[in-house]
């Protein structure tokens, strides 16, 4: 049986759930006590979003790494306005809801964002960001192949 290695990315997403779940609980009371129900549950789905966004970005940019360092930067940059665009989209479609609070959604969404960025920050510097796999270029292998070719070549 052959075996198989975790992409670091899967590792990330997966370590920040239980975090993910206890913000979603919390931005959920703080809306509940600030303005209510309602005002907690939009909270609690802005957080929600928020982490489902995180996921979403790290499963993207595993299967991305599989493919070139091209899709990794596309990735990495036009996901990031694809997901922003995502969240302002969810929020005006959650808005069309009577119950839904707006002010409650973005009050979630920005410190848990935040709050997020600062964990994957420490997942990285403890090390789980050492084992992302990038992958190389094309061109540059060729070149590197080209002049190790040309160095054999000259020695020989």
């Amino acid at each position: 049986m052959a075996e198989t290695t975790e992409r670091p990315e899967h590792v990330m997403v997966r370590r920040a759930l239980l975090p993910s779940l206890f913000a979603v609980a919390l931005a959920y009371l703080a809306g509940l006590a600030l303005s209510g129900a309602d005002a907690g549950t939009s909270a609690a789905i802005g957080a929600a979003v928020v982490y489902l966004n995180f996921a979403a970005h790290g499963v993207s940019l595993a299967w991305a790494s599989t493919v070139s360092i091209t899709a990794v930067h596309a990735i990495a940059l036009g996901g990031f306005a694809l997901r922003l665009g995502v969240v302002v989209a969810a929020m005006f479609a959650l808005n069309t809801l009577a119950w839904f609070s707006p002010l409650a959604f973005g009050l979630a969404v920005v410190p848990a964002t935040l709050l997020l960025l600062v964990y994957e920050a420490r997942l990285a510097i403890r090390g789980l960001g050492g084992t992302l796999q990038i992958p190389a270029d094309p061109a540059a292998v060729r070149a590197a192949v080209r002049a190790a070719d040309t160095l054999a070549a000259r020695g020989a």
